[in-house]
């Protein structure tokens, strides 16, 4: 692509509202190769304000290309928090479970750093399962609603419980940005009135599922974050709140006693 073509991609970007317009159209020549019809393609999608990581069918995650697909909850930068927690306390045969996982990513990412551990993931949403039976063993993505989706042999034996619940309030969804709030399922962001129901049952349960000295990791928003812990604590956990301010992170932990 000459210059001046890459140039003109770049303005049609930032015209449509791309803050990231250099970035993004580079990606897109590098991703359609010398298939202009593609790269036409993708540049109209992502004019037309699809999300760029549906557009190109990919998102990153802890320096890997992870598969996303239509309607998917995308991953998130604030999610290396809770990566970064969960990896902390990986071993080899490790039980590790990624509760509502999206495309799966978080599995994927904690599989690759310890390709030892024994992951599963489960999700609601047909399209996410199916997304992530591309990141992860198929038989290990399993389909359904919170801990009804997991094998019951996993009931005591899980070392690591990772989970990114929807956690937005009703009300606070048309405020969303439109790439989240037109282009990913409602399934995978209303949490209820105050953005806590998924988290309440499925901290409710948690306990009864993880192994002695197993922890429960949860994103959560930073005004929610004490009543995420208050939750877990009532679980009889012992919960701690974790911030990372750089990408607007915010965590809860919930550890069983040994």
């Amino acid at each position: 692509m000459t210059t001046e073509a890459l140039d003109a991609l770049t303005a049609r970007l930032r015209a449509a509202g791309c803050v990231f317009a250099e970035d993004e159209a580079a990606l897109l020549v590098e991703e359609a190769g010398d298939d202009a019809e593609r790269l036409e393609t993708m540049a109209a999608a992502r004019v037309a304000g699809l999300p760029l990581e549906q557009v190109v069918g990919w998102a990153e995650l802890d320096g890997r290309r992870y598969a996303v697909a239509p309607g998917v909850f995308v991953p998130r930068r604030r999610s290396s928090l809770l990566l970064r927690l969960a990896a902390s306390r990986l071993a080899p045969g490790a039980v590790v479970v990624d509760l509502c996982c999206g495309s799966g990513a978080l599995g994927a990412a904690l599989r690759a750093r310890e390709p030892g551990i024994d992951v599963h993931a489960a999700d609601l949403d047909p399209a996410a399962v199916a997304c992530a039976r591309r990141n992860l063993p198929p038989d290990r993505v399993h389909a359904g609603d919170l801990f009804d989706a997991l094998p019951a042999h996993l009931r005591g034996r899980v070392d690591v419980l990772v989970a990114n619940a929807p956690y937005v309030p009703t009300t606070a969804i048309a405020s969303m940005p439109p790439e989240a709030r037109d282009h990913e399922h409602r399934l995978a962001l209303d949490g209820g009135s105050d953005g806590l129901d998924v988290q309440r049952r499925l901290v409710l349960e948690a306990p009864a599922w993880l192994a002695a000295g197993g922890v429960l990791l949860v994103e959560t928003g930073r005004d929610q974050a004490a009543r995420t812990a208050a939750l877990v604590s009532g679980a009889g956990l012992l919960a701690r709140v974790h911030h990372d301010d750089e990408i607007a992170g915010c965590a809860v932990s919930g550890e069983r006693p040994g």
